[in-house]
């Protein structure tokens, strides 16, 4: 059974940083894509970023490009969301999901929130 569990959200200030971690289980990962998703109140879920587990690839909304970064450990099967110069704009609950061509599984999510 796959589980996936974040971590690492926070209270920030506007131009600080946080780092997301999430932690999968359950599967050997490496056909997988890993993808990071944000819903703030009242609006719809967003993309952020993904990353294919095998060979790294890596792919991001046009809004967090230059400004976050998703890698991977390998060793702890643990994707990582580092963000930077963060905006109030980016406060949102944060989930990590994983599939192979669709994201099936979903952690709970952790809450960012960036204070103006």
């Amino acid at each position: 059974q796959v589980q996936l569990v974040e971590s690492g959200g926070g209270l920030v200030q506007a131009g600080g940083s946080l780092r997301l971690s999430c932690v999968a289980s359950g599967r050997t990962f490496s056909s997988y894509t890993m993808g990071w998703f944000r819903q703030a109140p009242g609006k719809e879920r967003e993309f952020v970023a993904a990353l294919k587990w095998s060979g790294g690839i890596t792919n991001y909304a046009d809004s967090v490009k230059g400004r976050f970064t998703i890698s991977r450990d390998n060793a702890k099967t643990t994707v990582y969301l580092q963000m930077s110069s963060l905006k109030p704009e980016d406060t949102a609950v944060y989930r990590c999901a994983t599939g192979i061509g669709a994201y099936a599984y979903w952690g709970r999510g952790t809450q960012v929130t960036v204070s103006s």
